[in-house]
């Protein structure tokens, strides 16, 4: 048996010994892996062998196997075994915890590791009921010196994993096991607080006697492992034994703080324990750690590491002292709230992102606290914070630059620029909410930080920042010092006045402040357009204050207009700069009409005339900036109150559009595919280095009269004053509740429109039919596709923050045009219902028309085409027999078979997901993503889109108001998005 015995030892340390060599090829470490497998799995000497194996003369990948061995056996073998030889087991095993290992600092942590496992499965099988002084019998292990203290840590550690946090055990024995843990904490935590006192002591005498450096380095290992257990046991148990014994061991903790070397455990378990959840009468210990030590520790900590898990600490107290203090449990403000909102103040100063992130929720926390906001000290701590934001709010520190020391921290945080652009966006919005918390316990001194930080950089001459890309024009960049500072003070802006127009009444509003920072603004002159986008926002966020000094309206508008055709000194394509500048202003005017529509109204002529005057020369606008302005004139057209008057207004700012989409010309574009692509230039040859493109102006023509129809249409809906309301023309229904509706002055226009507009759809959804795309020339062969940004926007890709601007060519140009149009095509029907009522649902014939337009061709409409309407959850009950049934019958038949098509391919796909071809492998390699994958969530997203159509159509329940009655917010066009 002996000589079996050996020989079979020495065939695994070959085994092992021949897998662990680097200069083993694939077959030997196959066949010496499945040697080793086939003893364990069938030999009956696996416990000799594995004793034998995890001797401690052998070398630690040797004795590495044989515990693994020794543990094969307990997992699997344990209950074929006697009595008698599973005590033999246990013993032998408890007898290599005590003598059978290396000193602390010598032995494996691998080696160590597999032991401990030994001993977790059999107490595991044993424990409590076979094996009743377990417990008692790790106390005594752990007098035998630091290696066995650190193994019966790691035993009690890895068995709480295991039953707690894995639960890889049988529901019946975990429980037993659970609740004898459970009954035996006191001892537990008294035996691991004693450890910790106990090694900690050593540590300290051991470390200043000069030569006894190692057994300071073994005390301190175990005092490491004891504070890894206690996490592993802080996470769970009850939480009065947290706080046992005047909360002995919160404070060994805090005071461990101050230990270099155990410091980053120590602050481990102090965030497990104050992240714990539970009855507040039960975490009302935790104020404990409000006390004056503690406070100490954490405002004295230095190093990195530790202090963003000292970071976190503070913000899982800050949690607790929110849900405690002004509880039913009886806790007061803490006495040294002072220090702590010091030490919470002093990480939310740090260069580091990472932690200014991480303390934002904290503040607002304790901002928007009913009873917190009113201590003195937290008032004066909310107008430092308010200080500290000037500089927090300024994007700098990306780990790519080397623009300050937030960079050095942000290298170590941050992959990359966009996860560090990620994290300071979500910081930015969490500390917005907290500055306008701050608004409301420290109103006058926001103000005044506001202030002078507005005439601080009024008067700071810009700084490009030296960049290259533009020098020549001195024009900045979006990471450009002038810029981030603009940016930062615009947020702060924002956050502030917005925050105290909602909050203070009309006679506490700061006027006076407002008006002179409106009129420092406006009177600001610059010709850089990201500054100019930053001008454009605070004149928006501090409009309001005009109500109270209308004389001053001009200035404003008259400051808005000349940014609408901004364009740079010098000549070429349009940067995104100067598109964000125009858009921003078009938006500006749109919001300024629609919420302060009666400001407005005296200015109607100004702007009309204005308007009238940049439409005369065609190139100068943008087909969604005409929209935009013709928008604002038709809310401000809202405050006529005379229906008549409106109506021929709106009848006189159509004229053009309707004669022009009404003439014999745009009939044949309308209703010939044919002559619809010659007419917007998609069967030209085009050289794309020359750019030029002369039926451009005629797809700009199409765009703008979609966008001005649906902007007309939407924005249109004047209430005629009591006498002209009873009129039999202009009352065409009303509401379950008995509200009149009343005709939208464009309606005759819009239904004049109508029949050619619906041929326009038909011939849209013609254009993916073989003979429609074999008229497109090489150039535009691809108009027909998916545009990059719905890709992108489907796979949730961004664009990088710090993407240089790349300029489309032609054939994107062309391919963004039918998409744009094909989305603005289905945006304008379905919102006919919601702004047109019966005069839309009434159209005689309707239904046959739609299904005559929309619902020709749609088996060649690719997924991504396919669109939504809204008829169903605006349209009035006594039309759904002649609309509604004759509509969703046909397409519910069709959207059936379209998607059960869809999805056998996606799952035939799916169950044939072998290796695919070597170019196509190359293909997603560069592009990151397949043209499966985006199919695939195309297809999601219709499936959702269908389901929700089939909910609101046969599922009865009160109806939310229909987002066709709404404005969109911000004032954004919204002509284009669905």
């Amino acid at each position: 048996m002996d000589e079996q015995m050996r020989d079979l030892c020495e065939k695994l340390i070959k085994a092992v010994n021949v897998m662990m060599d680097v200069e083993s090829s694939q077959t030997y470490r196959l066949e010496a892996l499945q040697f080793i497998e086939d003893f364990r799995e069938k030999s009956p000497l696996c416990v000799e062998c594995g004793l034998q194996l995890a001797d401690k003369s052998q070398t630690p990948v040797v004795r590495h196997l044989g515990l693994q061995i020794l543990e094969h056996v307990v997992k699997f073998r344990w209950n074929n075994m006697s009595q008698q030889e599973k005590l033999l087991l246990k013993n032998c095993t408890m007898n290599l915890l005590s003598e059978g290992t290396h000193p602390i600092l010598q032995e494996e942590s691998h080696v160590k590791d597999a032991l401990s496992r030994i001993v977790v499965e059999m107490i595991k099988r044993e424990w409590p009921q076979y094996w009743p002084d377990m417990l008692k019998e790790m106390e005594v292990l752990a007098a035998h010196g630091e290696a066995q203290t650190e193994l019966v840590m790691l035993v009690l550690l890895r068995l709480a994993e295991d039953v707690i946090t894995f639960q890889t055990l049988p529901t019946q024995r975990r429980r037993d096991i659970q609740q004898t843990l459970t009954q035996n904490m006191n001892s537990i935590f008294n035996f691991l607080l004693s450890i910790l006192q106990l090694h900690l002591n050593h540590f300290h005498r051991a470390k200043c006697v000069v030569g006894l450096e190692l057994m300071a380095r073994g005390h301190l290992r175990v005092c490491v492992s004891t504070l890894s257990t206690l996490a592993g046991f802080i996470d769970w148990v009850a939480l009065p034994h947290l706080s046992s014994e005047n909360c002995a061991l919160l404070e060994i903790l805090c005071l461990l703080l101050s230990e270099p070397e155990l410091q980053l455990e120590a602050a481990e378990c102090l965030l497990i324990a104050c992240s714990r959840k539970g009855k507040l009468e039960e975490r009302k210990p935790f104020m404990v750690l409000f006390e004056e030590v503690a406070m100490n520790c954490i405002l004295s900590a230095a190093q990195y590491t530790f202090l963003k898990r000292l970071c976190q600490v503070l913000c899982a107290l800050g949690a607790q002292v929110c849900s405690l203090v002004g509880s039913n449990v009886d806790v007061q403000v803490p006495v040294n709230m002072n220090k702590y909102l010091e030490a919470l103040l002093s990480f939310t100063t740090h260069p580091s992102q990472f932690l200014k992130a991480s303390t934002q929720m904290t503040w607002g926390n304790i901002f928007r606290h009913e009873i917190l906001s009113k201590d003195p000290v937290v008032s004066q701590t909310a107008i430092r914070f308010l200080t500290a934001s000037r500089s927090n709010l300024v994007k700098t520190g990306f780990p790519s630059k080397n623009d300050g020391p937030a960079c050095d921290f942000s290298r170590v945080d941050f992959d990359s620029d966009e996860d560090f652009n990620y994290c300071f966006n979500s910081s930015k919005a969490q500390q917005g909410i907290a500055i306008r918390m701050t608004c409301n316990i420290v109103p006058v001194e926001a103000v005044q930080i506001a202030r002078e930080w507005m005439q601080h950089q009024i008067n700071t001459p810009i700084d490009t920042g030296g960049s290259t890309s533009e020098t020549e024009r001195a024009l900045c960049t979006p990471l450009s010092p002038s810029v981030v500072h603009w940016e930062a003070m615009t947020f702060f802006i924002e956050s502030v006045f917005g925050q105290l127009l909602k909050i203070l009444d009309k006679e506490k509003l700061p006027i006076d402040v407002g008006m002179e920072l409106l009129q420092m603004v406006v009177n600001y002159e610059t010709r850089d357009p990201l500054i100019l986008s930053s001008v454009l926002t605070i004149i928006s966020t501090l409009f309001p204050f005009v109500t109270h000094r209308p004389h001053f309206l001009p200035q404003v508008i008259f400051k808005i207009f000349p940014a609408v055709t901004f364009e740079e000194e010098c000549k070429g394509p349009r940067t995104r700069a100067v598109k964000n500048v125009r858009r921003h202003a078009c938006s500006s005017l749109v919001r300024f009409c629609r919420d302060f529509s009666e400001l407005m109204l005296p200015c109607f002529s100004v702007m009309y005339e204005q308007t009238k005057s940049l439409f005369s020369n065609e190139s100068l606008l943008t087909p969604l900036e005409k929209c935009a302005l013709t928008e604002a004139l038709i809310l401000i057209s809202n405050q006529f109150k005379d229906y008549q008057r409106q109506k021929a207004f709106v009848e006189e700012l159509m004229a053009p559009v309707r004669a022009q989409w009404l003439s014999e010309e745009m009939k044949c574009v309308f209703w010939d595919p044919a002559c619809f692509v010659a007419h917007i230039g998609a069967d030209q040859e085009i050289n794309a280095t020359d750019g030029e493109d002369p039926r451009a102006i005629n797809r700009s023509r199409i765009s703008y009269y979609v966008y001005t129809i649906l902007g007309v249409m939407k924005r249109a809906c004047g209430q005629p004053p009591p006498d002209q309301a009873t009129a039999g023309d202009v009352v065409v229904g009303s509401e379950s509740d008995g509200t009149p509706i009343y005709k939208n002055p464009s309606a005759d226009s819009i239904q004049a429109v109508l029949p050619n507009f619906l041929a326009l759809l038909r011939t849209l959804n013609s254009l993916f039919l073989p003979q429609n795309v074999a008229l497109l020339s090489k150039t535009f062969s691809r108009a027909n596709e998916i545009t990059e940004v719905e890709k992108n926007g489907v796979l949730g890709i961004f664009r990088p923050v710090l993407e240089s601007v790349v300029y489309r060519n032609i054939s994107e140009r062309m391919q963004g045009f039918l998409a744009t149009l094909y989305e603005s095509c289905y945006h304008l029907l379905g919102n006919a219902g919601p702004s047109l009522h019966q005069d839309f649902y009434g159209i005689e014939g309707l239904a046959e028309q739609i299904i005559g337009s929309v619902f020709i061709n749609l088996d060649s409409v690719p997924d991504y085409r396919l669109r939504p309407l809204q008829l169903v959850m605006s349209c009035p009950p006594q039309y759904h027999q002649s609309l509604l049934c004759p509509l969703l019958a046909p397409l519910f038949s069709f959207l059936l078979q379209r998607l059960n098509v869809r999805w056998h391919i996606i799952n035939q796909r799916t169950s044939q997901c072998g290796l695919g071809e070597e170019e196509e492998e190359e293909a997603y390699e560069e592009n990151h993503v397949t043209q499966e994958m985006v199919e695939e969530q195309i297809l999601r997203q219709l499936t959702r889109e269908v389901m929700d159509l089939l909910s609101a159509t046969c599922i009865t329940r009160k109806l939310p108001e229909l987002a066709g009655n709404r404005e969109e917010a911000d004032g954004e066009f919204g002509i284009v998005s669905f």
